[in-house]
């Protein structure tokens, strides 16, 4: 066997989740958005921004607007969400590192080679999600890439392996960031390229910014642990310069801070009404359940191994030494700071995209943690969250084909699937946008807190038992070195 071989070989937990995630999205490219749509909703903004910023080098798509350029992707008129300048531009409200990302693709292949470059994107982060599992978190290598290719061929993240939206292209930079973070040796280019995908987020998305700031406060503690506040003060350096850049080109392009400053839909409330005008912050609330358990948006009526996310988080809180609280904090924090995001920031979790879009920033960081749960803790659920998972691949495969055959939109009817899953699940599971929810809402906050409950006991047994073996060991050593 060649060299070439043995290292092929020796990569294939990395390659099987990649194919997979291309293979998925590429397969979802058949897929209509809506009726008569390839693209819609949010996506023809960010394919139409691609092409100015391939054929004009600026982000201004009044001319792409006039000459009707989404029609080869669009067959109705497009929805407007540009606001016209005092100087004629007209400026997508939505930032531009996902256009530039698509640019070249576009502009030479036009909206399948953009979408083909997503599910590109998507394999580099399966792939990814695979490396960091195992070289930062010890997962088996098994394990890690069949987990990963599972992540992949599941509801939200197989369906956003294709779809142009940041999600993905965030995901992935949030993943790159934490396993910069836990490299064991954290040289300069560690920080670097940490401080390079903390930087990335919000230029692909403003509400990416609260899990950016989480990632920056836990490389700030990294670094000071390492390397001294020298260090620090000088990465607080290239982020304020960072910061400074981002508003500054905004207010040049966008004529705000945010890019909403450019939204017809934000002239009379202001670019901050994105959040909501009055917002209701009790009733947002039930989205920490309805993320989860919501009949047609939550995670878990597409994919069910998402439930293991709970006793995977608590499990890590307790299950580690206190010297190595940040490699749980690493994981845990930027999937609270997503997680509160979605609950308490945006607008409204029912909208016109695929369910679980607004954490899907973090879903490979919760991947990562339901495989250690399954390495280090709960090993006996390891064949149950397969068959568990299994389903939520079924439903990805059912979405393909009735998708491909006609039958099915990614936006406008998903609920109408025959995906298995979503199917057993729909009399179990509440629907919030209709009334009598509550009853079916404390139904499944009573099983995530039982959930919790099984992640805080099995974490401190586990924890327990490495302790107690580190005791066997340290006493033996005594005993030998006496005898």
């Amino acid at each position: 066997m060649t060299a070439l071989a043995v290292r092929v070989r020796r990569a294939a937990w990395l390659w099987l989740p990649a194919a997979v995630a291309f293979v998925v999205g590429a397969l979802g490219i058949g897929v209509s958005a809506t009726e008569g749509a390839r693209a819609a909703v949010d996506e023809p903004q960010y394919l139409l921004s691609a092409l100015s910023l391939f054929e004009d080098g600026d982000l201004d798509i009044a001319d792409e607007l006039a000459d009707e350029r989404w029609r080869e992707f669009h067959a109705a008129e497009l929805p407007r969400q540009t606001e016209p300048m005092a100087d004629g531009r007209e400026v997508s409200p939505h930032d531009p590192l996902l256009a530039v990302l698509l640019a070249v693709p576009m502009g030479a292949f036009g909206w399948v080679g953009a979408k083909v470059a997503m599910s590109l994107l998507a394999a580099g982060c399966a792939a990814l999600l695979a490396w960091t599992a195992v070289r930062r978190f010890g997962v088996p290598t098994p394990l890690a890439g069949v987990g990963a290719a599972v992540a992949f061929a599941s509801p939200p993240l197989g369906v956003y392996a294709q779809q142009v939206y940041p999600e993905v292209p965030a995901a992935a930079a949030t993943l790159a960031a934490v396993a910069m973070m836990t490299s064991p040796s954290m040289h300069r280019r560690h920080v670097l390229g940490a401080l390079a995908a903390i930087v990335a987020l919000p230029w692909l998305g403003t509400k990416y910014l609260p899990v950016a700031l989480v990632l920056t406060a836990l490389l700030a503690v990294l670094v000071q642990r390492r390397a001294g506040w020298g260090w620090v003060l000088r990465m607080a350096g290239v982020l304020a310069v960072a910061g400074v850049a981002y508003l500054a080109v905004h207010q040049v392009v966008w004529g705000g801070w945010t890019v909403y400053a450019s939204g017809d839909h934000f002239q009379e409330t202001g670019e901050f009404s994105v959040v909501g005008v009055t917002p209701d912050y009790l009733g947002r609330s039930l989205r920490l359940v309805g993320l989860f358990a919501d009949r047609h948006y939550g995670l878990v009526p597409w994919q069910p191994a998402w439930l293991l996310l709970v006793p995977a988080v608590v499990a890590l809180l307790v299950r580690r030494p206190r010297r190595d609280v940040l490699g749980a904090l690493v994981l845990v924090l930027p999937l609270a700071a997503a997680w509160a995001t979605a609950t308490w920031v945006a607008l409204t979790a029912h909208g016109f995209w695929w369910p679980g879009r607004q954490v899907v920033v973090v879903l490979p960081l919760a991947a990562v943690a339901i495989m250690c749960l399954l390495t280090e803790v709960l090993r006996v659920l390891r064949w149950p969250a397969l068959a568990s998972a299994a389903l939520g691949v079924v439903g990805m495969a059912a979405l393909l084909w009735q998708g491909i055959a006609g039958d099915l939109q990614w936006v406008v009817d998903h609920t109408n699937a025959a995906a298995p899953a979503h199917v057993a699940l729909r009399p179990v599971t509440p629907d919030y946008s209709a009334p009598g929810f509550l009853a079916w809402h404390l139904v499944w906050a009573g099983l995530l807190v039982l959930l919790a409950a099984l992640g805080a006991v099995a974490g401190r047994e586990r924890y327990a038992a490495r302790v107690g073996d580190g005791a066997s060991r340290t006493a033996r050593r005594r005993a030998s070195t006496s005898a």
